[in-house]
């Protein structure tokens, strides 16, 4: 088992602040040598991440990065906007203006925010969505300066094409390949103005992202319901980009919302630690969260998200904070009864490691379930067609359609998901932990947990090419082996790891495609004890093959 940090769950001690200093100076001082695997690009499951501090995410990184994602528009033949976001991450700033630096260079006309703000990655692919509709030339696509949730330490780098979601493996592969080439050959062939320059270039517009996002809000969650029920709700945005959209929203609507939180500072000095004693703006994580379950009596419903506001965490008066899979299998059930304009045949689409909850609501709705690898990028299409009325991910992310059942957006959405959970309590009456105890009481409930093993890059390649004739396991926690899967069923790709069902649980185990940790997923219909049985049969026959 990953042993939790004595510090976990309360304020972040000064020693373990971030040196925001030392930090933007290894950003720019350190250069990245390319025959080093750690210092090389590397798209993992949502752009390339690392810090600056082990040369993993550093001007270099983000100057070849921008070039090649330059070269494979050019490729495609796209010619239009492209809308760039940033996150509260120290690295965020300065890699916004190295890649401004070469979007101008380049001749990309790039839209930023006018202000000067934060944006959050689902308003990043809203805008882009919003634009290319009835378009089929000059589409637009976006960048993303986040790491998502990771420590104040990390950078990240992400690019949505023009449907607006996660890019596939053929783009992030191309993109990585040319920025690699790139680092190797010294940034030759990488076009370059100074930061002056870019910023007077008629290609670098300022962009509004706040008004439209917020005036499309009412369409995809009942606000006016919201409303008119006086549900008191309580925003954490963790110091995260979401920060400066909140105000609005609450003055737009009129919705009894407290922000229980607004400050912006890059250390996160504000954020209680993880459970390995790191600062992680993890909305799933109970002790990430632990400040604002503390105040959950104060609300009908509260909810935070990560920095980039693509995962939500929903923190309920009766429940705490929820598991994102019982939101999940919540906010599912309730969605699919409350969208009458939804397609009748619109899927659910879920990830092979969210719980199983998930399988036993979509029979009760006799609603098509799609079981694919972890990245929302394989919901894409989906969820821009209509053809998925929600699809989700345990790690907390998810989107749905709007309520006419057109597209929202095509990546993870934290803010529209931590509206929908006060949009239930004005609809049902109920909490959705209230709710969930009644979709258990009727389909049983499943107790789940996923721990994150500290793994070197050896490990985790290790792992990421078990086979089950190498696992070799034919019984789990006393129950026949039913299944072994290295692919998903939905749609037959690897999802890079191995997953063992039974008729009362299941395990899974895959790498981290950002931090040096192994997930192993696990989950029982019985109780506790059988999961922990579970969980410790896993690790036994993982530590034999892996």
């Amino acid at each position: 088992m990953a042993k939790i940090d004595p510090a976990a769950g309360k304020p972040a001690a000064p020693a373990a602040l971030a040196n925001i200093p030392r930090l933007i100076t290894a950003y720019y001082a350190l250069k990245p040598d390319p025959a080093e695997p750690t210092q090389r690009v590397a798209f993992g499951t949502s752009g390339h991440r690392g810090s600056s501090l082990k040369t993993g995410f550093n001007e270099n990184h983000i100057l070849a990065t921008t070039q090649a994602i330059c070269d494979y528009r050019r490729q495609q033949g796209l010619d239009g906007p492209l809308f760039i976001g940033i996150d509260t991450h120290a690295l965020a700033e300065p890699a916004l203006a190295s890649a401004l630096e070469v979007f101008a260079a380049n001749g990309v006309d790039v839209m930023i925010d006018k202000d000067g703000g934060y944006t959050p990655t689902p308003v990043v692919s809203h805008a882009i969505i919003s634009y290319n509709k009835g378009r089929t030339a000059h589409l637009a696509d976006g960048v993303v300066i986040t790491p998502s949730h990771n420590p104040p330490e990390d950078g990240g780098y992400k690019y949505n094409p023009p449907h607006g979601g996660p890019a596939d493996t053929d783009a992030t592969g191309e993109i990585e390949r040319q920025a690699n080439v790139y680092l190797a050959n010294e940034l030759a062939g990488v076009s370059r103005i100074t930061y002056a320059q870019a910023r007077k270039q008629g290609s670098v517009h300022l962009h509004d992202y706040v008004t439209p996002y917020i005036e499309d809000l009412a369409h995809v969650v009942d606000l006016a319901a919201i409303k008119s029920a006086g549900v008191k709700i309580g925003i954490d945005p963790l110091g995260g980009a979401a920060v400066h959209f909140w105000d609005p929203i609450i003055a737009r609507y009129g919705i009894n919302a407290e922000i229980v939180n607004d400050r912006v500072d890059p250390t996160f000095r504000f954020m209680t630690v993880d459970w390995d004693g790191k600062i992680r703006m993890d909305c799933s994580s109970p002790y990430a969260m632990a400040s604002l379950i503390g105040m959950r009596d104060r609300f009908d419903v509260a909810f935070a998200n990560d920095t980039d506001a693509d995962r939500h965490g929903i923190v309920t008066r009766s429940g705490g904070l929820m598991n994102p899979n019982h939101y999940l299998a919540t906010a599912i059930a309730y969605l699919f009864a409350h969208r009458p304009d939804w397609r009748a045949d619109a899927a659910i689409g879920k990830t092979i490691v969210s719980s199983s909850i998930i399988d036993r609501v979509a029979r009760k709705l006799n609603r098509k379930l799609v079981e694919t690898p972890v990245g929302f990028k394989w919901f894409v299409e989906g969820l821009g067609s209509g053809s998925f009325g929600f699809a989700g991910e345990e790690s907390a992310g998810a989107s749905f359609l709007k309520r006419d059942g057109t597209v929202w957006t095509t990546d993870k959405d934290g803010i529209i998901l931590g509206l929908l959970a006060a949009e239930i309590m004005a609809k049902r009456g109920r909490d959705p932990s209230e709710l969930y105890k009644e979709l258990t009481a009727e389909l049983g409930a499943p107790v789940y947990e996923r721990i994150d093993v500290p793994a070197a890059p050896p490990q985790k390649a290790a792992l990421k090419a078990l086979t089950p004739e190498k696992l070799n396991l034919k019984e789990l926690a006393g129950d026949p082996v039913r299944m072994v899967h290295t692919k998903a069923p939905g749609n037959g790709q690897s999802f890079g790891g191995i997953k063992v069902e039974t008729d009362y649980g299941w395990f899974a185990a895959r790498p981290s495609g950002t931090e040096d940790v192994n997930k192993l997923y696990a989950e029982s219909f019985r109780d506790a004890a059988h999961l922990k049985r579970i969980q410790e049969e896993a690790q036994a026959a993982l530590a034999k093959v892996a």
